[in-house]
């Protein structure tokens, strides 16, 4: 029935009637291949050769998805040659036929396939997503309306929408106004200092906002919930629901239950809630609907066990007013009003969105794979917790304001690295798990033909001895701030520090964790000297302990640092002994205390990573070669890595030059996404930003550089006085 004012029903409830689900029988075979061998209709007597998800045969090969090998000229300038060869490649191997070109707005997408051509979108920008989550996962939301990402029930789990590395076949949710991509003015902003996520169309005919937010969980089972919202006029909205599990590998068994849309493959079941009616479709779940000005058109989709009873009804719109009022009560506790309260403000509220409230962990970030270097090899899984962020994580919380959270996170690094020092690892699962092994998703062809999709993260099994310097200087800053502290956690200091005795001067794969030779890297004897210098500190306020040992110690390798790691010709600290290379880590020398800002080979330090190390005014990690490079074992090249350049805010300042630093600073600011979110990196070459998103590692830097420049709380700052060297 067509929709007119006379029958158009407050909050469009009236207008939903649930119609036919598509029952697929049989979905996937050992052999690999995925069939759905029959359909049967549900509500409407639809017939099996009528079924919009009609058997259908498809193959993954390790060039495509569903027998399709797709690649990417994306909105680069100049992509590069190597990623089209490859593209090439795959596609003569695969025994593809013609290639065409289909024009996606700005982006170009080129298909093969032996039937012929087929047109596939691909994921957006980097910086074209936004984040929603509920402290134990998250998601990803385009400016499309369309969420490509999301794993459940915990970040590390299996993503249910993975069409960010993949295509439309591998899972998303999309919510959007009807017609042509483009059509419709978008904008969009975070509800004050929150999460909830307000995405709004401008359209011929209306306004519309699409609300995105996961409530807080509460022991309840996660929910995702999206609310369409008419502001003016009325605008025709489309929604498409392609449910994959198993990061897109599998097509689940759906079917209607009490009103309701249940997708259930192995461990998981997907609930779906609306008033909307959706039908079978293309191997996804499919609707129209018109909303006018002040209704509102609700969804919620729940993850349950798929062994337990089915989840209670979720009400968006009173979880809505429970989420608004948890991100509020939070976000007032924050001590900082400075300049850049709003920046700050936005990072310590995406720092909290990666924290698993469960057990306290923080994740580097919510996405594994999204490349480094676009249509590289650098992909990597990042939604695991790493040691190397504990101190200035740490630091950022306790200096604004946030201990609770802050006595969490210490809490769950001692409960992680618990055992023999000889075991500590780089990283950890969100609730210590020690086993993250790392394996390639063959049938993903990674964002813009990325390659390989990983999951897992061999770097967990490398040597790297900066983490005890972490972990200790972490500790310490706890102690000293007055989070609670006791002999046991002090034990376990002595026993790290004991392992380190014996092991500071072996050779490491160091911060970065690279994958070519183990080498002297100079940051890493860096930390190695914290780690002695903060316990022979404590030994000076009270607790046991070798002191003078510990102190002699830390002596000897000062003394090797500035022999060894300090290149006279170079005028610089150098990434390793020997070396000739710079390091972007180095600039951490004042801000852990190994040398005072004023000492003149911090200073020429400084100068130098300004002057060799810098592209388009960012700071790299390390100087890379054109081809595979000798530091780390990989090809291809990388963006500027936005913590480094932060690194370099802090050093600029130390060393008096305050305005460079602001400069520098507000540069950094500008590269934030429309939503105030970054990634890891930031490519010059094509200004974008690349590397996994929101990435932990750059917000907390961008934190705590604001809080330096404004000399906030410093009290509890990494280098309070008394820190210098010694």
């Amino acid at each position: 029935m067509p929709t007119t004012e006379g029958n158009r029903p407050r909050h469009c409830w009236r207008r939903a009637s649930w119609a036919s689900l598509a029952l697929p029988t049989s979905y996937r075979m050992s052999s690999g291949r995925s069939t759905a061998s029959a359909c049967f209709g549900i509500g409407s007597g639809t017939a099996p050769a009528r079924c919009e998800q009609a058997a259908r045969a498809f193959s993954m090969t390790e060039a495509g998805v569903f027998g399709w090998n797709c690649t990417t000229a994306s909105r680069l300038p100049n992509a590069r040659p190597s990623t089209a060869a490859a593209a090439a490649a795959a596609a003569a191997r695969a025994g593809c036929g013609t290639r065409t070109t289909a024009s996606l707005g700005a982006r170009t997408v080129r298909l093969t396939g032996s039937e012929g051509a087929l047109e596939a979108p691909v994921a957006g920008l980097i910086e074209d997503y936004a984040l929603i989550g509920d402290m134990q996962t998250a998601a990803l939301v385009g400016k499309d309306g369309s969420i490509d990402w999301l794993c459940l029930p915990r970040f590390d789990s299996p993503a249910c929408f993975t069409r960010l590395l993949g295509t439309d076949d591998h899972g998303y949710w999309r919510i959007c106004p009807s017609g042509e991509p483009g059509q419709a003015e978008v904008t969009r902003r975070y509800q004050g200092d929150t999460l909830i996520l307000h995405t709004e169309w401008r359209t011929a005919t209306g306004t519309v906002r699409l609300v995105d937010f996961m409530p807080p969980r509460d022991g309840q089972p996660p929910v995702l919930a999206r609310i369409v919202a008419g502001v003016h006029g009325h605008v025709d909205m489309d929604c498409t629901l392609r449910m994959r599990l198993g990061y897109g590998s599998i097509l689940p068994w759906v079917r209607r239950r009490d009103g309701r849309i249940c997708a259930v493959a192995g461990p998981d079941s997907l609930w779906l809630d609306t008033p909307v009616t959706l039908a079978g479709r293309n191997m996804a779940h499919c609707a129209s609907f018109r909303v006018a000005a002040g209704e509102h058109v609700p969804f919620a989709l729940t993850w349950q066990p798929s062994h337990m009873a089915a989840p209670e009804r979720a009400d968006p719109a009173a979880e809505l007013r429970q989420t608004i009022r948890f991100w509020r009560d939070w976000a007032f506790r924050c001590t900082y009003e400075g300049p850049h309260r709003d920046a700050v403000i936005r990072s310590l509220i995406t720092l909290k969105a990666l924290t698993y409230t469960p057990t306290g962990g923080i994740v580097a970030a919510a996405t594994t794979s999204l490349p480094e270097d676009i249509g590289g090899e650098r992909n990597w899984d990042y939604r695991y917790c790493w040691l190397r962020d504990a101190t200035i994580t740490l630091e950022a919380l306790l200096r604004t304001g946030y201990t609770e959270e802050a006595a969490a996170w210490r809490a769950w690094l001692e409960r992680a690295i618990a055992g023999d020092p000889k075991d500590v690892q780089i990283m950890y699962g969100v609730a210590g798990e020690r086993q993250l092994a790392e394996w390639e998703a063959q049938w993903l062809p990674g964002y813009e033909n990325s390659a390989p999709v990983r999951i897992g993260n061999a770097a967990v099994g490398q040597r790297q001895l900066d983490v005890y310097g972490e972990v200790i200087d972490a500790l310490s800053l706890g102690r000293a701030a007055g989070v609670s502290f006791d002999r046991h956690a002090w034990s376990l200091q002595r026993a790290l520090l004991d392992f380190l005795e014996k092991n500071w001067d072996q050779p490491d794969e160091g911060v970065w964790e690279v994958r070519g030779p183990r080498r002297h890297f100079v940051h890493s004897k860096v930390m190695a000297w914290v780690a002695f210098d903060r316990a022979y500190r404590a030994t000076t306020v009270g607790l046991p302990g070798p002191g003078d040992r510990w102190r002699e110690i830390a002596g000897k390798i000062h003394d090797e640092v500035c022999a060894h790691g300090y290149n006279e010709a170079r005028g610089a600290f150098t990434q390793a002994y020997g070396s000739a290379e710079l390091d972007a880590a180095v600039l951490l020398i004042p801000e852990v205390g190994f040398l005072p800002p004023e000492d003149p080979r911090v200073v020429s330090t400084v100068e130098a990573i300004q002057r060799d190390l810098v592209s388009d005014g960012l700071v790299r990690r390390y100087q890379l070669a054109s081809g595979p490079s000798a530091v780390d074992g990989l090809s291809g090249s990388e963006g500027a890595f936005l913590a480094c350049s932060f690194w370099l805010v802090n050093a600029l300042q130390m060393i008096g030059r305050e305005e460079a630093a602001h400069e520098l600073f507000d540069r950094l600011l500008g590269l934030r996404n429309d939503v105030g979110l970054l990634s890891e990196e930031y490519d010059p070459r094509y200004r974008r930003q690349v590397g996994n998103t929101p990435q932990a590692f750059s917000h907390v830097p961008l934190i705590q550089a604001a809080l330096n420049l404004a000399a906030h709380e410093p009290a509890h700052c990494r280098r309070p006085a008394g820190r210098g060297h010694r």
